[in-house]
């Protein structure tokens, strides 16, 4: 960080967190990252600052996909278990 004091929290990805500490939630990420769009998108952020947002909004965006990702694996191992379902591609557009 700068000099400049932030009173938002940087919540840090699970490889950069303290031995022992718990790992942000797939939420309290998105939850972050709403909060740095905010910051950014206000435009009253100084260069250094916001590549220090930028950056940290793409550690989260990497964290949160990998979490999808593990997800999404452990959903179809369930599926997989039940011998009668078969997973499928997501379709946005369903539903």
């Amino acid at each position: 960080m700068s000099g400049t004091e932030r009173s938002d929290p940087e919540i840090e990805p699970t490889s950069e967190s303290p031995e022992g500490a718990e790992a942000p939630s797939l939420e309290d990420r998105l939850r972050r990252l709403d909060e740095i769009v905010v910051r950014l998108e206000g435009g009253d952020v100084k260069l250094d600052d916001g590549l220090e947002l930028f950056e940290e909004g793409v550690r989260h965006i990497r964290e949160a996909e990998r979490l999808l990702s593990r997800a999404e694996m452990r959903v179809e191992e369930l599926i997989g278990e039940s011998g009668e379902l078969r997973t499928r591609p997501f379709d946005e557009g369903e539903g």
